[in-house]
Parts: C-alpha cells; sequence; structure tokens
C-alpha cells in the first residue's frame, strides 16, 4: 500500500512511497483512511528523521476489520483515531482505546483535526480546576490547539484571553471564543488581562518565562510546546510567593494512558456535530502534495489545521 514517508528528495523530506500492508493484533481495528491532519511536532521530527520514517499522529476513516477481540467499533463504522507514527496511510492498525465513532454530520476532514489538537486541549484545560468564571490564557492562539482550546473554554464558561503574533488574526480568535486579544511577539503582551487562573503555553522560551509572572495564586501554567524556544527564564520568586501556583509538563501521548483517547475524541466529536465546536480548516489538499503543506506549516504559512484527502 502506499503511505507518506521520509524521503530526503520531496519538499519538506516528505512523500508517498510504498510500504507494507499493517496486520492488526486482536485489539486493534484495521482502518482505510480517508483524511489525516498535520501537526507541528510530527512534521518537525520528520526533517531530522531516517529516509523511511513514516509519521502520522491524525487519521479518520472507515472501520475495514474490527478488532478481533470484540471491543471497539465495528466493521463499517466511520471512525477518528490517534496513532504514535505511520497514520498517514492508505490503511492503519489502530488500538481500539484510541478509537471513536464518527456522529452524523461530521464528516472525515473535520474528525481528522481532533486527535492531537482537540485532545491537547480539551486534557490540558482539564487541568485547570475548573472553568467556569476563570480567567484562561492561550498562548499560539491562532494553531489548531489554541483554537480549539479558546471554543472549548468558552464553552465551559470561561473568560478566554487570546495571545497572538499578527494583528490580521484576531478576528479569527475572536471568532473561535477569545473574549479578549492580546497581539504580541511575547506574553506580557496579555499582561494587562491577567492575572491568569490558567495558562496554556505552546511557545516556551521567552513567552512561557513571562506567562509565569501572571499566574493566579493556585493557577496552573500547562506547558506543551517550545516552538519559540526550548529554555526560559523566570521569577522564581514571583512563582512560590503567587501561593500554590504550579507548572505542568503536557505530553498528549503520556495523557492518554491514564485518560484514553477514545473517550476525548467522543466528547469532541459530539460537540462538532452539536454545532458547539468548529475546526478551523485553512487547507484543505490531495495527499499527494503533503511536502508543499507541511512546508508551509514549518513556515507558519496559515492558521488552524491543514487536512490531507488520502486518494486512491
Amino acid at each position: 500500500m502506499r503511505a507518506v514517508i521520509v524521503n530526503e528528495s520531496a519538499t519538506a523530506r516528505l512523500g508517498l512511497g510504498e510500504v507494507e500492508e499493517p496486520e492488526p493484533t486482536p485489539s486493534e481495528a484495521l482502518v482505510r483512511v480517508f483524511a489525516v491532519s498535520l501537526n507541528r511536532g510530527e512534521v518537525r521530527r520528520s526533517q531530522t528523521a531516517e529516509p523511511g520514517f513514516r509519521p502520522g499522529w491524525d487519521l479518520a476513516g472507515i472501520v475495514e476489520r474490527a478488532a478481533a477481540d470484540g471491543t471497539g467499533p465495528p466493521e463499517g463504522a466511520r471512525v477518528v483515531g490517534l496513532l504514535g507514527s505511520g497514520a498517514w496511510a492508505e490503511r492503519a492498525v489502530v488500538p481500539t482505546g484510541a478509537l471513536a465513532e464518527l456522529p452524523d454530520g461530521v464528516s472525515f476532514g473535520q474528525a481528522a483535526t481532533l486527535p492531537v489538537a482537540g485532545l491537547t486541549a480539551l486534557y490540558a484545560l482539564e487541568k485547570g480546576d475548573g472553568l467556569l468564571g476563570r480567567n484562561v490564557l492561550v498562548t499560539g492562539a491562532s494553531g489548531g490547539v489554541g483554537l480549539f482550546a479558546l471554543g472549548l473554554a468558552s464553552l465551559g464558561g470561561a473568560r478566554p484571553v487570546a495571545l497572538v503574533r499578527r494583528e490580521e488574526h484576531a478576528g479569527l480568535v475572536r471568532e473561535a471564543g477569545a473574549a479578549e486579544v492580546a497581539v504580541g511577539e511575547g506574553a506580557a503582551a496579555a499582561g494587562r488581562f491577567g492575572p491568569f487562573d490558567l495558562i496554556l503555553d505552546s511557545l516556551g522560551g521567552g513567552p512561557l518565562g513571562e506567562a509565569m509572572g501572571m499566574i493566579s495564586p493556585r493557577g496552573t501554567c500547562v506547558a506543551f510546546g517550545p516552538s519559540a524556544g526550548a529554555e526560559a527564564t523566570f521569577d522564581v520568586s514571583a512563582f512560590y510567593l503567587s501561593g500554590g501556583a504550579s507548572l505542568y509538563g503536557f505530553i498528549l501521548f503520556h495523557e492518554v494512558l491514564a485518560k484514553p483517547a477514545s473517550d476525548g475524541l467522543a466528547r469532541l466529536t459530539k460537540l462538532v456535530a452539536e454545532g458547539r465546536l468548529a475546526p478551523r480548516i485553512s487547507v484543505e489538499e490531495p495527499w499527494t502534495e503533503v511536502g508543499p503543506v507541511a512546508r508551509r506549516l514549518l513556515d507558519r504559512g496559515y492558521p488552524g489545521k491543514a487536512v490531507l484527502r488520502v486518494e486512491g
């Protein structure tokens, strides 16, 4: 079958190649993939991975063969799933604990945006002590995770504040659910809206250091990305004197060990079906365009999510 593989001669080192057909274990379903979406982490990894490596976390499609142990969706079910790698393929085997059936009205493209970006936003927001009436800062708010976080925080009764680098994205984040918008390269631009009970940070570096000075007593900063830098400096005295504040290191593939992806995906797809959560798809192309679309992602060429249609 065909799959996206690392190819040193391809644009962004990603292209289609021939790979062996997958064979599911008893607790895995075989899924015919119809749509996938791209995330910055897997594309970055592909830039240094060995030739032949198969990236891909997000997928949506139809179950061709249900799990032999009787768990998970039945044959023929429309599903969305999460994999540690190899999701960008014509077929994939997915553990049933990482699959959820799609409600009517949710397209494969919409569903494919949810596994990494949607689950990260959902599970990161749950690190706060409830959302109702809380002041929540979302950095990198025009990205896939950020837009979902704004929508989910607003649904939970929070006051979401969006931090974006470009003024042109202010309307986008307000539409997603932001009550306030700060524009700037660093988190200091959001200072006038703080302090914050919960901070979701995808930037790291200097912005994370600035955000750490804006946490409310007993507040939490959830760090899940270093797009602005891997090292941050902050005022430790101000941090601990705030009283009970915490910094949480978030890795989705660790979180789903305690909270199965299937549960979160079922919640997210229900919200999409009800029209309460709207995935922002900025780019939708056939998967033959994976390299150029990945390059645009690395160059911050679009907000929201990119979806690739897996075509025969």
